[in-house]
């Protein structure tokens, strides 16, 4: 027996009707599974996300959060164009090898867009 992949990840959220409609319409991803506590998203990539609601307080500290990182082919025309779409960003950072920023949802979870330079 081993692991052959990963199938989804879950990010928590307070308002899955909220979380829904921003997800698919500043992220663009689509809905491949619904129920009323939770949906999976097609990310155009092999893993999934699922959105499973929470009564709990969210609180992601970015020193000791997990969370995804989405890959692109341009990370300051995507920083740039979250902006337009008032989507919440950290600070755009460059290194030698790396450019990414972190950018959050409605419940302040944090998601990062990396490109390999």
């Amino acid at each position: 027996m081993k692991l052959i992949g990963i199938d989804t990840l879950i990010i928590r959220v307070t308002d899955l009707s909220q979380s829904k409609k921003w997800y698919t319409e500043k992220l663009g991803f689509e809905i491949i599974y619904e129920t009323d506590q939770l949906l999976t998203l097609d990310t155009s990539c092999p893993v999934s996300i699922t959105l499973w609601v929470t009564d709990e307080p969210i609180s992601p500290n970015p020193k000791t959060s997990t969370y995804p990182i989405f890959k692109t082919d341009n990370a300051e025309e995507t920083y740039q164009h979250f902006l337009k779409l008032n989507i919440p960003v950290g600070e755009l950072k460059k290194e030698e090898e790396v450019c990414y920023f972190n950018f959050y949802d409605p419940d302040g979870n944090i998601l990062e867009v990396c490109q390999v330079l």
